[in-house]
């Protein structure tokens, strides 16, 4: 069918009222680069952080041909070629990790703006170091999550910066002549004996959230088997299972892949990294069924940009299929989220390990 922006879904990806597949500041994007678009050639065009293949379709209906594309969460990969597939635009675009062969001899950047200025920050320095001297890049975003200094991270790598007029609560800002290019480094710390490395980007960064610190303190010691930290980000809970542990084969699985290049990083600081298999996932679709002693887990509650309590579950059922019988989840939660039944329906018998101010520990047996 023809391509339309009505017609894009977010599939595999949650879907619902509140959850779009399209918003304003990819069609002010479009629009604001329509012209430079219009003069470059095949595999000029680089697009980042499409969330569902806005971006990228609504250039290929255009009429751009090998688009090079990073999207950092395995759903929105598998969303575009959906998407694409019912345009019959899958031979338009390639995807690409974040690196060289995304951005060499690039002339235009279309980019969603990510909310960490570290990403930002990252992401421009990249584009200055491999982009064609004469690129354009337009970033942009939603003006609720957009902040001033994300002007003063572009203008630390480019030598001029033009600003959008607003539209639908959307602007684009243009940066032109990349300078002083470099490779992203993640930052880097330690905390409780565990090195940290986590890229721009990456959930809680160089360091470790009190939602994990308490599940941290309360896992139990498993002398051998098979342990998963499922939605690992900075991959500290696999780091950790697996210097506690010499015996214990640890699998950490996150969709982001700024979260798996960080927790590869920190399996390697720990000097684990031939122990640790870090897998870029959808929760744990390449992990055969009851097979793991024990899974860790602290679930996200975001979709993007939007807020649910939709994905927890996903995770738990998962959870379950991959737990061999007596195998054991061991969950930290916001407490008032209240994910016990949940975690009863779809697990097994669930108690409470630990409880602080704000969060929940409790482990859940396979049946």
């Amino acid at each position: 069918m023809p391509f339309s922006f009505d017609a894009l879904r977010r599939r595999p990806d949650l879907e619902g009222p509140d959850l779009v597949a399209v918003d304003a500041a990819d069609r002010l994007i479009l629009d604001e680069s329509a012209d430079d678009r219009a003069r470059v050639g095949e595999r000029e065009l680089v697009v980042i952080g499409d969330a569902f293949g806005a971006l990228t379709l609504g250039a290929a209906d255009a009429g751009a041909r090998g688009i090079r594309v990073h999207q950092d969460e395995v759903l929105g990969e598998e969303a575009l070629r959906a998407n694409a597939a019912e345009a019959d635009l899958h031979d338009a675009f390639t995807s690409h990790a974040l690196d060289a062969s995304l951005l060499s001899g690039a002339r235009v950047v279309l980019l969603r703006l990510p909310r960490s200025l570290r990403a930002l920050a990252d992401i421009a320095g990249l584009i200055a170091l491999h982009a064609h001297p004469d690129v354009v890049v337009y970033a942009g975003g939603r003006l609720k999550h957009m902040t001033v200094t994300m002007n003063d991270v572009l203008r630390e790598r480019f030598d001029r910066l033009d600003v959008s007029h607003a539209r639908q609560k959307s602007r684009v800002l243009i940066a032109r002549g990349p300078h002083d290019g470099v490779e992203p480094e993640p930052d880097a710390a330690e905390v409780d004996g565990i090195r940290i490395r986590a890229f721009g980007g990456a959930f809680a960064g160089a360091s470790i959230d009190i939602g994990t610190r308490l599940l941290l303190a309360h896992l139990p010691a498993p002398h051998d088997g098979r342990a998963i930290d499922l939605a690992c980000g900075t991959g500290v809970v696999a780091a950790a299972l697996a210097v506690r542990h010499p015996s214990l084969e640890v699998i950490a699985c996150d969709q982001s892949a700024l979260a798996v290049a960080s927790a590869r990083a920190t399996a390697e600081a720990n000097g684990v990294a031939d122990r640790v298999q870090v897998v870029r996932d959808d929760m744990m679709r390449s992990q055969p069924d009851a097979t793991a002693t024990l899974i860790a887990l602290n679930p996200p509650f975001h979709s993007g940009a939007a807020v649910t309590d939709q994905l927890a579950p996903r995770m738990f059922a998962d959870a379950a299929r991959v737990l061999a019988p007596g195998g054991e989840l061991w969950t930290v939660w916001n407490s008032a989220l209240q994910y016990r039944p949940a975690l009863e329906r779809l697990v097994g018998p669930t108690r409470q390990v630990a409880r602080d101010r704000k969060f929940t520990v409790t482990v859940s047996t396979k049946r």
